[in-house]
């Protein structure tokens, strides 16, 4: 990506984390705040020792450059314009129509620049009877169907995960749809909008929910850790009281379990070698892997699950990650030394290319960090014009 040109005007998460992408990789990013409250993310999440800079913030904003200007200024929609026509990429999260509040709607970007290519993120799209509704990851958790799977038969819904993963989806989503407009536009020259809502992009994660229903009315419930296609298929505490995930997903995989279990006739076709036998007798199937596992430390379970080639995988919480030597192999616990925070450490740059890495070369800056050096280098502004700007809070 060394040569694109990146405006991240979003806030939080959902298609800046796209952005984050195309830094890791080389482009130039400049993340465009308000001048006084900046991304909303730098006082969300868990706090440091820098001010506006929280632990999220930091992560999330990585290989950024800070740039602030109001918008609600109309000399800072003219100054936002003129980066525009030298910037290869926009990308924006805010409720539809907001854009256009401020005079900078698709006709206006595109007569600025007419091969910008613009990632517009939502809660539900830039078109529809919802449009206007606000809407953050986890109103798409719910509103997409994934939060009715999420949680145990006959109780509440619950967070999938009590992350926003709608918002890394849609960031995804955003940055193969930004690649394909660049390409388009190696082309034609011409830019194009991308518009990702972020309930698509979960609902297009729930497999084969939307035919099942179409074809036989069939509502997928609620399975806990357990699925409707196999058994035994879950998470099961150990004797240590760690907790250890095993799928089964064919006869074969069962029938290796059986063996790790000591107890091979488990796996004769007249008993539970046929994976309709064992979804017939789901409960007990399972009830006999709780037995067996609960009987043995998790090191244990890993060790005879490993040894007969059983999908077998801890439970694991941050602690035991951290601890972890295949995270360390694959280097996806970063360190990087923050000034006035110290040492902290962020998830590691995906995917992973051969022959052009990514990396990380710093985390989130400090609000306006490069506002000054951008309006000089880009713009050609002045030292007295930067004062004048500052002093009427554009920037």
């Amino acid at each position: 990506m060394r040569g694109v040109r990146v405006l991240d005007l979003g806030t939080f998460i959902a298609g800046p984390h796209a952005a984050s992408i195309f830094a890791e990789f080389g482009a130039d990013v400049l993340k465009i705040e308000h001048p006084v409250a900046g991304d909303p993310l730098r006082r969300f999440g868990s706090a440091t020792d820098e001010e506006n800079r929280t632990l999220a913030f930091l992560s999330e904003a990585r290989n950024r450059r800070s740039v602030t200007l109001d918008l609600r200024q109309p000399r800072g929609v003219e100054l936002f314009l003129e980066l525009v026509a030298q910037f290869d990429v926009l990308i924006e999260n805010f409720r539809p129509g907001r854009m256009e509040e401020w005079g900078l709607g698709w006709d206006v970007l595109r007569e600025a620049n007419p091969g910008l290519v613009f990632l517009r993120v939502s809660g539900y799209g830039q078109t529809g009877p919802y449009r206007e509704r606000s809407a953050f990851s986890h109103i798409a958790h719910a509103y997409s169907g994934l939060s009715y799977l999420a949680g145990f038969p006959g109780e509440s819904p619950v967070v999938p995960g009590s992350v926003p993963l709608g918002d890394y989806i849609s960031s995804l989503h955003g940055a193969v749809g930004v690649l394909l407009a660049l390409r388009h536009r190696e082309k034609t020259g011409r830019g194009q909008v991308i518009d990702v809502a972020i309930f698509e992009s979960v609902f297009r994660t729930l497999d084969e929910m939307a035919g099942v229903y179409g074809l036989f009315g069939t509502i997928r419930e609620r399975q806990g850790a357990g699925s409707f296609v196999a058994v035994p298929h879950g998470h099961f505490r150990t004797r240590d009281d760690h907790w250890v995930a095993i799928a089964c997903t064919t006869d074969r995989m069962f029938q290796r379990l059986a063996q790790a279990m000591g107890r091979p006739e488990l796996a004769d076709p007249e008993m539970y070698g046929v994976q309709a036998n064992r979804l017939a007798a789901r409960e007990a199937v399972d009830a006999m892997v709780v037995r067996w596992v609960e009987s043995h430390t998790r090191a244990e379970v890993m060790a005879l699950c490993l040894d007969a080639q059983v999908p077998c995988g801890g439970v694991n919480s941050i602690a035991d990650i951290f601890e972890d030597e295949h995270f360390q192999a694959r280097e996806m616990l970063v360190p990087v030394d923050v000034p006035g925070v110290g040492e902290v450490v962020v998830p590691g740059v995906l995917p992973r290319l051969s022959a052009t890495p990514g990396r990380i070369t710093h985390l989130g800056p400090p609000l306006g960090d490069a506002t000054d050096d951008v309006l000089r280098e880009l713009l050609g502004l002045s030292d007295d014009e930067l004062a004048a700007l500052r002093a009427e809070k554009v920037i």
